[in-house]
């Protein structure tokens, strides 16, 4: 039985080698989607024992659906993971004693994911344990086509692992700042899509199931994308650090609670209205305005 797992990276030198050492014993193959990177990336994947593959970058789920046509027909299993995840020993043992013996119409596994903020584990705000489906069949999933915050999708059963992954980014807080602030530009496309449906609008949410990453994009879409703009930022971040008890991560956390919860959601209000604005002074529709004033190419 294969198990392929696949990597995006852009400069990851920092974190690559880390991850592919977390896949020891697990993966059949490790793949390397890359877009052109300057630093030793490539070097560092390939010393590994990778496969790398590279292509033009025009958002995470075009990538990650590019990079699952180049995989090998009679792969079994996929593993999506980003370069500065690893996944824990207990969750790699779970998974290679459970994978011979899941039945043949399950499509997918979820796991928990558990993330670290300068240097510490942020155990409340309700980021954790959030469940991520990581791991399905090939040619069963694929990444959701939207700009930001991509789930896989499948269409069969899934089952759940206790196991976890670890989200641990070690770059400083200037780097985590400027790539939020890219991710804010990205999150503001949905959000516009959701108003002038410009796109196809692709998407997990659903009340069905119970699954968490269902209910979690249709309260987002449902509810928080009708809220006031700004307002709705300040009501998450509160709902994050006083009503899910976020003030409990110390400094560090009050520092991601506050930067992730309220910062970052502001910033995406803050860049919906400017393409408003501009729409309404330029007259341009809102493609338009999204290229000239995000800089992103729908």
């Amino acid at each position: 039985m294969t198990l392929v797992a696949v990597i995006l990276t852009f400069n990851e030198e920092r974190h690559l080698a880390r991850c592919v050492e977390s896949l020891k014993g697990l993966a059949s193959e490790v793949v390397v989607a890359d877009c052109y990177s300057t630093d030793t990336t490539l070097e560092i994947a390939r010393n590994r024992g990778a496969r790398v593959i590279q292509h033009a970058w025009v958002n995470y789920a075009t990538q990650f659906n590019w990079a699952l046509t180049q995989l090998d027909a009679d792969t079994d299993w996929v593993l999506r993971i980003d370069a500065d995840e690893v996944l824990t020993p207990e969750l790699v043992e779970e998974i290679m004693l459970c994978l011979p013996s899941i039945a043949p119409e399950i499509d997918g596994v979820y796991c928990s994911r558990r993330m670290t903020f300068q240097g510490r584990v942020i155990r409340h705000g309700g980021v954790f344990p959030i469940r991520v489906l990581r791991l399905f069949r090939y040619g069963r999933g694929q990444c959701e086509n939207r700009w930001m915050d991509e789930h896989i999708k499948v269409s069969g059963p899934t089952i759940d692992l206790q196991g976890e992954i670890i989200d641990d980014n070690l770059h400083s807080l200037t780097w985590w700042t400027g790539k939020h602030n890219r991710y804010a530009s990205r999150e503001a496309v949905d959000l516009l899509n959701l108003e002038y449906h410009f796109m196809p609008h692709d998407s997990v949410a659903s009340l069905r199931g119970g699954n968490q990453a269902g209910v979690k994009r249709w309260l987002k879409e449902v509810v928080y994308s009708r809220l006031p703009g700004g307002f709705r930022a300040f009501a998450y971040f509160f709902y994050r650090y006083v009503v899910r008890l976020g003030f409990l991560d110390g400094q560090a956390g009050m520092a991601f609670h506050f930067l992730q919860g309220f910062w970052y959601r502001y910033l995406v209000d803050a860049k919906v209205a400017e393409v408003k604005r501009y729409m309404s002074e330029s007259k341009k529709d809102v493609v338009g305005a999204i290229q000239d004033v995000l800089d992103i190419q729908i």
